[in-house]
Protein backbone atom coordinates (compact mmCIF):
# COMPACT_ATOMS: atom_id res chain seq x y z
CA UNK A 1 0.00 0.00 0.00
CA UNK A 2 2.93 2.36 0.74
CA UNK A 3 4.13 2.15 -2.86
CA UNK A 4 0.64 2.90 -4.14
CA UNK A 5 0.33 5.95 -1.87
CA UNK A 6 3.69 7.27 -3.02
CA UNK A 7 2.75 6.72 -6.65
CA UNK A 8 -0.59 8.50 -6.20
CA UNK A 9 1.08 11.41 -4.38
CA UNK A 10 3.70 11.68 -7.12
CA UNK A 11 1.06 11.65 -9.88
CA UNK A 12 -1.03 14.28 -8.04
CA UNK A 13 2.06 16.43 -7.53
CA UNK A 14 2.93 16.23 -11.25
CA UNK A 15 -0.67 17.05 -12.27
CA UNK A 16 -0.76 19.92 -9.77
CA UNK A 17 2.52 21.28 -11.12
CA UNK A 18 1.26 21.11 -14.71
CA UNK A 19 -1.99 22.87 -13.73
CA UNK A 20 -0.08 25.62 -11.88
CA UNK A 21 2.31 26.07 -14.81
CA UNK A 22 -0.67 26.27 -17.16
CA UNK A 23 -2.32 29.00 -15.09
CA UNK A 24 0.98 30.92 -14.80
CA UNK A 25 1.47 30.78 -18.57
CA UNK A 26 -2.14 31.86 -19.17
CA UNK A 27 -1.80 34.80 -16.78
CA UNK A 28 1.57 35.76 -18.29
CA UNK A 29 0.21 35.78 -21.84
CA UNK A 30 -2.99 37.54 -20.72
CA UNK A 31 -1.00 40.30 -18.99
CA UNK A 32 1.80 40.47 -21.56
CA UNK A 33 -0.21 42.51 -24.07
CA UNK A 34 -1.31 45.26 -21.65
CA UNK A 35 2.19 45.38 -20.09
CA UNK A 36 3.78 45.90 -23.52
CA UNK A 37 1.23 48.59 -24.43
CA UNK A 38 1.72 50.39 -21.09
CA UNK A 39 5.51 50.07 -21.43
CA UNK A 40 5.46 51.58 -24.93
CA UNK A 41 3.17 54.38 -23.70
CA UNK A 42 5.55 55.20 -20.84
CA UNK A 43 8.57 55.14 -23.17
CA UNK A 44 6.85 57.46 -25.67
CA UNK A 45 5.68 59.77 -22.87
CA UNK A 46 9.20 59.98 -21.42
CA UNK A 47 10.65 60.54 -24.90
CA UNK A 48 8.25 63.46 -25.50
CA UNK A 49 8.36 65.06 -22.04
CA UNK A 50 11.75 63.85 -20.79
CA UNK A 51 13.67 66.04 -23.27
CA UNK A 52 12.13 69.20 -21.81
CA UNK A 53 12.94 68.14 -18.25
CA UNK A 54 16.51 67.08 -19.06
CA UNK A 55 17.26 70.02 -21.39
CA UNK A 56 15.21 72.56 -19.42
CA UNK A 57 18.05 74.52 -17.77
CA UNK A 58 19.91 74.74 -21.08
Amino acid sequence: MGVNKNTIVTILAIIGGIVVLGWVLRLTFALLGPIIVIGLGVVIYLALTGNKRIGGPK
